[in-house]
């Protein structure tokens, strides 16, 4: 059950950022040798890779509108990496099934990727040029801090990211209210314009 618990937290931190968990239990894995870490995942050339793609990705996700163009890129990667860490974690119980935490992690992982890129298209109507930097920047400490935490105490993590999660798909349905209110008043707005512009008929 810890697995299943490491599983979901790692999974929920993927959809948001795959790179930097990969890199965080990596790294956990050569400095801690921690046993429910995979050895697959602290391998030079996979941290290296990871290194280089998570590098990438904190430029272009707080870039407006190429951090939404990079979440669509991602709408497969992130869920296939939640998934793939959650198989390798279940291989190191013998009381977990490789397809449960396959499941398990690319679910939590497509959950919080489809929170993540609904709000960022909502962040990216706003006026304010800011905020896509604060956003990235905090989820990459969410992400960083949640991922360490759940390699030593795991069913916390679990529940703070089940949390995160439901409050994220709460978060999503007002912005996407938000994002159709908006997008009706300006489809009206136009439609008004294009009316006074045209000629009257005679």
């Amino acid at each position: 059950m810890e697995s299943l618990a490491l599983t979901f937290s790692s999974g929920w931190a993927s959809g948001v950022n795959a790179y930097l968990v990969v890199l965080v239990l990596g790294i956990a894995d050569r400095i801690g040798g921690f046993d429910q870490v995979p050895d697959e995942l602290g391998r030079w050339e996979v941290l290296g890779v990871a290194a280089l793609m998570y590098a990438f990705e904190f430029v272009a996700d707080k870039v407006p509108y190429v951090d939404s163009a990079w979440d669509v890129i991602s709408t497969v990667i992130r869920p296939l990496v939640g998934g793939f860490i959650g198989v390798l974690l279940a291989g190191d119980s013998q009381q977990l099934n490789d397809a449960v935490g396959g499941i398990v992690g690319a679910s939590s992982a497509l959950g919080s990727h489809s929170v993540k890129a609904g709000t960022r298209l909502a962040i990216n109507s706003s006026p304010e040029p800011f905020s896509n930097v604060t956003v990235s920047a905090t989820e990459d400490v969410v992400v960083l801090a949640l991922v360490w935490f759940a390699i030593e105490h795991p069913y916390i993590a679990a529940g703070i990211a089940g949390t995160f999660l439901l409050i994220g798909l709460v978060v999503l349905w007002f912005a996407i209210k938000l994002i159709r209110r908006g997008w009706r008043r300006f489809k009206g707005w136009w439609d008004r314009r294009r009316a006074r512009r045209q000629p009257s008929a005679v």
